[in-house]
């Protein structure tokens, strides 16, 4: 089961979906907010259900949102995973002052892509530094432009990174195996990752 990250769509593994299909079942969905799945609007632990439901008994990948989706499904669902591969995740913000200023941050950008549009956002979004080196058809700029502002706002609101409850707690009770991966550039989440591990 692939999760892709936010403002992402599930077409937006690229080359990687049909590569794992030589050897396993891949399933790819629109995470809530996302794509075909605009108009679903779940919290993470709403989430970890849905997608343990999509994806049954599996391997959950998961890059970013994804990876904190994944982790909902380990901590909702646990039998439902036979692995995760968590890809620059995080099991949430502990202090309760930095999870706040986060849910901030998140309702300011929910706010600045419903007014200024999709586009914009993607373009704000591939500009930060840590998507400088993506080649053209990794960007996935297209997929990324058919979301819709109000999913994307509501995904924010409901399962972005300020308001997920802190599962570092939960992680000692997650029996699967579990890969855990960051860029080697990405000293933030190569921390977190380290950490998780």
């Amino acid at each position: 089961m692939l999760l892709h990250g936010f403002g992402q769509t599930c077409r937006c593994w690229g080359p990687t979906a049909p590569r794992l299909a030589r050897t396993h079942e891949v399933v790819r969905l629109d995470a809530p907010g996302h794509g075909g799945s605009a108009a679903v609007a779940a919290d993470l632990p709403a989430t970890g259900r849905l997608v343990a439901e999509a994806g049954g008994r599996a391997i959950y990948v998961g890059y970013s949102m994804g990876a904190r989706m994944a982790l909902h499904v380990a901590t909702e669902v646990p039998g439902a995973v036979r692995a995760l591969v968590l890809v620059s995740g995080t099991p949430g913000i502990e202090d309760a002052a930095l999870r706040a200023e986060r849910r901030a941050a998140d309702a300011a950008l929910a706010q600045r892509i419903r007014t200024g549009g999709v586009p914009a956002f993607v373009e704000r979004w591939l500009a930060q530094p840590m998507f400088a080196g993506l080649p053209p058809e990794g960007r996935f700029v297209e997929e990324r432009c058919s979301n819709t502002a109000e999913g994307l706002a509501t995904s924010l609101e409901l399962a972005g990174t300020g308001t997920q409850r802190p599962l570092w707690g939960d992680l000692a009770a997650i029996t699967a195996p579990v890969l855990v991966v960051a860029g080697e550039d990405d000293e933030r989440y190569a921390a977190i990752a380290t950490r998780t591990a």
